[in-house]
């Protein structure tokens, strides 16, 4: 018998098996559809395969886009934007009446501990319904400054059909990220889930449609693997494309676009964080307690996670002790259990790709300062269980400094000087996120000027909130999430002249 969660509700795990009895359809235009073709979805918990998905093709994409559509061109235009926003807001409440339901089938199918599906990834999503719902009619135009005898004004209007393709870390968190910003702008969507975590993406399809929330073809969801995505990303009459995932899809996706209509794209993809501890740093024991939390939470599986952790030489030694004694203390295991710390890999490919550059690491010199194997331990030896990995010795030369890993890995490299940190910490093709502590004003300043990173936090890692843009430098992504920049990326903007 599992022990009970405190102050949250417990999960549903007899409710998600009954559910998951069925293989999981596509909807498309508000209607449940079936296809020819079925993907399992195996729990990383335990490897055993707890549900199945009827995967899209070619054709249903076409079905989805045309839905979206009619819907856009008819229908949705229709909705005041007062009724988009209690549409919305119903979403958001249901989504948290639906809480515990959502986030079972996360856990299951992601292998992140319950707490984090429940308190971060689903309270987020119902968060951010309820936060766009705000701007349905808030986002302005602008009266043009021209010369002459002319009045000119700039509006913003929807840019139509939207594919959105959301990875395996944050299903039903990223799901939101980008369906919240398109509906509440008047955009009609087609969302495709990673085929290893659909669940509570369908999970919350089903949930809008059983309360006929929105107008048929308004949201379409497209089940499968990457086929479905390259033919959002080709078809003619998609006109946006969001994605978040890797950069080498992302640079799929723009040829995609390229060699189609030019439709938008924008995307979040990779990172690979520096976060620099200096000797000055005001409460070191915090600095190592948020680095090492900021990174192994969601199993290290977060894209702005701090993984390269640089740190000054005279407090090196300490922090490497201070950050393996966090990580030999921690308890992996079944993320339905109150006490466990740390789920499961999303599979077993994923898990034998982290492990792999722990190796390579081993190769080039680094050491193994805690962790470095696959969890074997009683039931964890079933499932996908990396255990918390500190290396230590590393340098930018090494490829698991350089490359994602995506998984509960953190790097520690030494440094001397200010600008020989600085140096390390640009030395990359990302530019996701920066983080620094220093108790040096002066510093403060000079270092955040200098990171090249889309967001830099000082004295703190990891502070997020819906007003503030989120989004990278260099191969970390174009455009940003969340605020007024995330509803720039799903409207279109037209300039009107008037002759006096």
């Amino acid at each position: 018998m599992i022990a009970e969660f405190k102050g949250i509700e417990q999960p549903k795990l007899e409710w998600a098996k009954s559910w998951l009895n069925r293989p999981k359809k596509m909807y498309i235009g508000g209607q449940w559809i079936e296809t020819s073709r079925t993907i399992e979805s195996i729990s990383p918990i335990d490897g055993t395969v707890i549900g199945s998905i009827y995967a899209g093709s070619e054709k249903e994409v076409g079905m989805a886009v045309s839905s979206a559509k009619a819907a856009f061109e008819t229908t949705w235009k229709k909705v005041a934007r007062k009724e988009r926003a209690k549409m919305m807001r119903d979403i958001a409440r249901l989504i948290l009446e639906h809480q515990a339901e959502l986030a079972t089938l996360e856990s299951l199918d992601n292998g992140k501990l319950y707490t984090e599906s429940y308190q971060d990834d689903v309270q987020e999503a119902a968060d951010l319904f309820d936060y766009y719902a705000g701007w349905t009619n808030k986002y302005y135009g602008e009266n043009n400054p021209v010369e002459g005898d002319f009045l000119s004004v700039t509006t913003r209007d929807p840019i139509g059909v939207c594919g959105q393709i959301v990875p395996f870390n944050f299903p039903i968190d990223m799901a939101a990220w980008k369906l919240a910003p398109a509906l509440a702008m008047g955009n009609t969507v087609i969302l495709k889930p990673s085929e290893k975590t659909s669940f509570s993406a369908i999970r919350l399809f089903e949930i809008i449609d059983e309360a006929r929330i929105l107008p048929a073809g308004v949201i379409n969801l497209a089940l499968g693997d990457g086929l479905v995505g390259q033919a959002l990303a080709r078809h003619n009459d998609v006109d946006k494309v969001a994605f978040t995932g890797s950069t080498e899809i992302g640079r799929d996706l723009v040829r995609a676009s390229a060699e189609s209509n030019l439709k938008a794209v924008s995307l979040e993809l990779g990172g690979k964080s520096p976060n620099i501890i200096f000797a000055d740093a005001p409460d070191l024991d915090k600095a190592i307690e948020t680095s090492f939390y900021g990174l192994f939470t969601h199993k290290g599986e977060k894209c702005s996670a701090p993984t390269r952790l640089i740190v000054q030489n005279e407090i090196y030694d300490k922090v490497v002790a201070k950050l393996a004694e966090y990580a030999d203390s921690y308890k992996l295991g079944n993320p339905f259990h109150p006490d466990v710390q740390q789920g499961a890999s999303v599979s077993e490919a994923h898990m034998e790709k982290i492990l792999g550059y722990i190796e390579s690491a081993k190769e080039e010199g680094g050491t193994v300062a805690a962790g470095g194997f696959r969890d074997m331990t009683g039931d964890n030896a079933r499932g996908f269980y990396v255990r918390p990995t500190i290396l230590s010795d590393m340098n930018n030369t090494m490829k698991a400094v350089r490359e994602e890993i995506f998984g509960p890995v953190l790097c520690v490299i030494p440094f001397e000087t200010e600008e020989e940190a600085v140096s390390i910490a640009n030395d990359t093709t990302y530019g996701l996120a920066a983080g620094f502590w220093t108790n040096d004003a002066s510093r403060t300043h000079r270092v955040a000027n200098q990171l090249e990173a889309g967001m830099v936090f000082v004295n703190k890692y990891g502070c997020y909130d819906f007003a503030s843009p989120f989004g990278g430098w260099k191969q970390s992504g174009w455009g940003k999430e969340f605020a007024v920049h995330s509803l720039a990326a799903y409207t279109k903007q037209k300039a009107i002249w008037f002759a006096y």
